[in-house]
């Protein structure tokens, strides 16, 4: 497979150093990206960096996944206008290792193939590493003129944001000794990265150039928005996490199901692996029957396979009927505390004393007095009759009927449901 044609038709090329290409034509290359370790865990935003190695690895071609030790500890200025928190070794280590983990997933770093992917720090080659030879070595290589030339710099000098400190502005040479130590260690001759970084990629070039006398090179990525215009990955919580301790599986599913259709068209070319054929015929299905949400169940399906499991996927599924689909007393008694808030967030809550029900309760009166469900007991009465309440999922048969501890979900929980798309949510205290 041509790696750089499978890109171009997903959508995953910005710009290419001339020549690229050809050299990737010539047999097995090597090629880095760089994740930035400011957290034990990656998000949405970092999953087109995953897929670019992915498919760079499908492709015959040995992925270098680089974290970025020591440039997280200075905070890279592209596209931000303020400093970043500086993090301490201990946790650097702690959260490459998490990195590593959730990569492993989707990458293979594992086995004996000669393009399994290899994960580096460049804290490793930083750490020992004094100012005065850095500036000797490395610094004297690329003028001042051609670091402020550079658009993320540019931008910080021209009143975005409050300046730039020294440290910041020498961010480029750092990532820049990166790309020359890659070179040098692992033959790699190509950078990726989003289009944010072409400005720091090909400082790395420039300084190969001067240093070796040789060629290198560079491809990066469009950065991913949303047909809105806003940024894509962000929701009113914040990111999208990889981990499922800071992103529930559930939530992670439920994002991917929730985006438009015309995101969905774009999005499951660049996050599947999909080929383009098959991608090709769920567009076409989509288009004439959009109602039926073919590409947002495909997209959730392949992503919550591919960064949880297909067992996750599949309660994540179930859970989601629960809310919008005919799901049983039993699915609902399966669903563990945390995913159940989340399925039933935003929906009114009441919370009453376990005293209250521990002898039983007539049930309209759990709904009318205690709960203030229902206006008042006729009209409960009335829509009981109608087959209209659930509660947990069955039919309540009579106005008569008594609530105990025994019809709580987990110990704690009552889910009543008026007609189809009204949840009142129970919680017994």
């Amino acid at each position: 497979m041509n790696f750089v044609e499978e890109l171009k038709w997903r959508g995953m090329i910005h710009d290419m150093i001339p020549g690229t290409e050809e050299y990737l034509a010539k047999g097995m290359a090597t090629a880095y990206l760089g994740f930035d370790p400011t957290a034990d865990s990656l998000h949405i935003g970092h999953l087109v960096g995953v897929m670019i190695l992915k498919h760079l690895q499908r492709c015959g071609h040995r992925p270098i996944a680089l974290i970025g030790g020591a440039t997280g500890m200075i905070g890279d200025p592209s596209g931000k206008s303020l400093e970043r928190n500086l993090l301490d070794e201990d946790t650097l280590r702690h959260n490459q290792e998490s990195i590593r983990k959730q990569l492993a997933k989707l990458i293979d770093f594992d086995s004996d193939a000669p393009n399994a992917a290899i994960m580096v720090n460049n804290y490793d080659w930083m750490k020992d590493m004094g100012f005065l030879q850095f500036i000797r070595d490395i610094g004297k290589h690329i003028t001042v003129n051609y670091m402020m030339a550079k658009d993320s710099v540019k931008k910080r000098f021209n009143g975005e944001g409050d300046g730039m400190s020294f440290t910041e502005f020498t961010y480029q040479l750092v990532q820049g000794y990166d790309f020359l130590q890659l070179f040098e260690r692992y033959d790699c001759r190509l950078q990726l990265g989003g289009s944010d970084q072409w400005g720091n990629i090909t400082t790395g070039g420039e300084l190969i150039r001067r240093i070796k006398d040789e060629q290198v090179y560079a491809l990066t990525c469009p950065l991913i928005k949303k047909s809105d215009g806003t940024k894509f990955g962000k929701t009113e919580s914040g990111n999208v996490w990889l981990d499922a301790r800071y992103t529930s599986p559930y939530k992670f599913y439920q994002f991917w199901l929730n985006v438009s259709d015309e995101d969905a068209k774009s999005y499951i070319k660049i996050f599947t692996m999909l080929d383009r054929q098959t991608i090709e015929n769920l567009i076409a299905e989509h288009d004439a029957a959009p109602h039926e949400r073919k590409l947002q169940k495909t997209l959730a399906k392949e992503l919550t396979c591919a960064v949880h499991s297909e067992q996750e996927y599949e309660k994540a599924v179930e859970a989601s009927s629960i809310l919008f689909g005919g799901a049983t007393h039993e699915a609902l008694k399966r669903l563990d505390e945390d995913t159940l808030l989340q399925v039933f967030d935003g929906v009114p809550q009441f919370r009453i004393g376990r005293q209250d029900i521990e002898n039983g309760i007539p049930v309209m009166e759990l709904c009318v007095e205690k709960c203030n469900i229902f206006p008042s007991k006729g009209e409960m009465r009335k829509l009981i009759q109608g087959g209209g309440v659930s509660m947990n999922k069955e039919k309540i048969d009579s106005p008569e009927r008594t609530v105990n501890t025994e019809d709580t979900i987990a110990g704690k929980y009552i889910l009543v449901q008026k007609g189809k798309k009204n949840y009142f949510l129970i919680i017994v205290e």
